[in-house]
């Protein structure tokens, strides 16, 4: 896996490339929470799991950004998902984003973008028998969730193979995702 790309500049959000570049973030991504997960480290695997979710949330959000438009409630918050929005996908909004993006056809984000957000809140506290701070009991608790959230983005980005300009480093990060969680899966279970 080519970490490498986390640390090239995203083309602008008004570029071709800006989707793929966004998706090939989201595989990265996800296949570092899955390296953190081997490693023990359920709190930051939360963390890029979280970070893969927004980073194919700001490709889709980029990719529908027409029809996005449309469903905007008046030329101020169409500007905010031109400037904002699909930049920056601040998680204060990925809620109601997420709520865009099944209203243009993307059915089960918003339930997986829940799943991100409280991931994310897992993150920052961990494990919490009580459920005050976190969703997650258990660290096993947090685990599963991350592995579920990284299946999301791996089957939903996969989809997006005939619409986006896809390349052999796409299709590599793809292949190396889904070999990966194969493995990861099949370790989890021999336990």
């Amino acid at each position: 896996m080519d970490v490498e790309v986390l640390e090239r500049p995203l083309p602008k959000p008004t570029a071709e490339d800006y989707v793929s570049a966004r998706l090939l973030e989201a595989l990265v991504e996800a296949g570092l929470a899955l390296e953190y997960l081997r490693r023990g480290l359920v709190r930051n695997a939360a963390g890029k799991a979280f970070q893969a979710w927004k980073a194919f949330i700001a490709a889709l959000l980029r990719l529908e950004l027409d029809k996005l438009k449309t469903l905007a409630r008046g030329d101020e918050e169409r500007r905010w998902l031109e400037t904002t929005g699909v930049s920056r996908v601040p998680t204060s909004r990925l809620m109601a984003l997420s709520k865009m993006l099944s209203d243009v056809g993307y059915s089960g984000i918003y339930f997986v973008a829940n799943t991100a957000l409280n991931l994310h809140e897992y993150q920052y506290h961990g494990p919490d028998p009580d459920m005050a701070w976190s969703k997650y009991r258990t660290r096993e608790e947090a685990a599963v969730a991350v592995v579920e959230l990284l299946r999301e983005v791996t089957d939903k980005a996969e989809v997006l193979r005939a619409r986006v300009r896809w390349g052999d480093e796409l299709e590599n990060a793809l292949k190396s995702l889904k070999e990966a969680l194969a493995s990861y899966t099949k370790r989890s279970v021999q336990r």
